[in-house]
């Protein structure tokens, strides 16, 4: 079995902690990965390292055409029965049989004006599923969605829900500190023009920060510093761009809370990764969120800013509220594990060898 692994980045993207995490389980069914850097302890086949969203919408369009062009003859040569990809790319009219795995439909539900991933999802993908012998998704909401948005059998879908890592994501006992925290990117579905009209609403945000992680991007993150600007809360709102993921936990640790008010996500990993580390979330009560949270965390309306707010003004008043959420939230995450994830999409991907 050839496993694609292609756009694999340098700075990880949610796609690419899937990926890295879940292919060391699929030992027994020998698989072979298609990499640009050989991996230790795995049958490696070497692809051109030029393929990844490090190189922005060209390796996108060079990873569609080594794709389409490169990977059948490869397929071929090595004698191949199925192509796993961790994401909805897959030769089409080639005669690879291919399993795949879909993450969202947010540029669809959610679409920008001239994106090129509007005709990707909307031509592109609905024929790698069509043509897929089997579709892996991450949540419930997001099966609802394949077979809303392009209208494939339930029979083909198989939800395997994601995980963190355990020796990574975890309680460190820190003090807490006085920043609510929002790990994403800044798109305008993430909701965080709403976050920080919230956090403004708070009747003490004075004495309050809110530190919103992830990397900055020229199409969002000046309209959010402007608002920040409006509001004269250029004190308390810091844009932390790109942590590392080292760093990652003790930011988590250290928080009130974790705010996520995303309109949409298809699963919601900083959602389950604050909850391994004991930090009260608030996140919203739509698409996969509840489904990771369970009733872990306080799930808000993520179009009421009231209600976002008096559920930042409670975890940040009420100790009890906040050791609550953390003792469940502890709880909730280690009902996940990648080795879950991986021995189910194994289980999945051994009916087709």
């Amino acid at each position: 079995m050839l496993v694609n692994l292609s756009f694999l980045s340098k700075k990880p993207t949610g796609i690419t902690t899937y990926a890295s995490n879940i292919f060391p389980y699929f030992e027994l069914l020998n698989p072979k990965l298609l990499v640009a850097e050989a991996i230790p302890n795995y049958t490696c086949y070497d692809i051109p390292s030029n393929l990844t969203p490090d190189q922005g919408t060209l390796g996108h369009f060079r990873r569609l055409t080594w794709t389409e062009f490169q990977l059948p003859k490869i397929y071929k040569k090595l004698k191949s029965h199925l192509l796993f990809s961790p994401l909805p790319e897959a030769p089409l009219y080639a005669n690879c049989r291919f399993v795949v795995m879909f993450h969202d439909l947010i540029p669809l539900r959610f679409p920008r004006r001239f994106s090129p991933l509007i005709p990707y999802n909307r031509y592109y993908i609905p024929q790698v599923l069509t043509q897929a012998q089997h579709i892996i998704c991450n949540s419930q909401a997001t099966a609802k969605d394949i077979i809303n948005f392009y209208q494939i059998p339930i029979s083909k879908i198989t939800p395997i829900l994601l995980a963190h890592d355990r020796n990574h994501f975890r309680f460190l006992n820190l003090p807490t500190c006085n920043y609510f925290l929002y790990i994403g990117r800044q798109d305008s579905y993430k909701n965080v023009h709403r976050l920080i009209t919230a956090f403004a609403a708070l009747p003490n945000c004075k004495e309050y920060e809110l530190w919103l992680v992830g990397p900055s991007d020229r199409r969002y993150t000046p309209a959010l510093q402007a608002q920040v600007e409006e509001l004269s809360l250029t004190n308390q709102v810091k844009f932390l761009d790109y942590v590392p993921y080292k760093e990652l936990p003790k930011i988590i640790n250290g928080a009130i809370a974790l705010v996520f008010p995303s309109l949409w996500e298809g699963f919601g990993l900083p959602v389950l990764e604050a909850m391994a580390c004991g930090t009260p979330v608030i996140t919203s009560n739509i698409s996969s969120l509840p489904e990771v949270a369970g009733d872990a965390a306080i799930l808000i309306n993520p179009y009421n800013t009231g209600e976002i707010t008096e559920a930042m003004q409670a975890v940040a008043n009420n100790s009890n509220l906040r050791s609550h959420l953390s003792t469940q939230g502890i709880a909730r995450a280690n009902q996940f594990s990648w080795e879950k994830t991986g021995q189910a999409t194994a289980e999945v991907l051994s009916r087709y060898l």
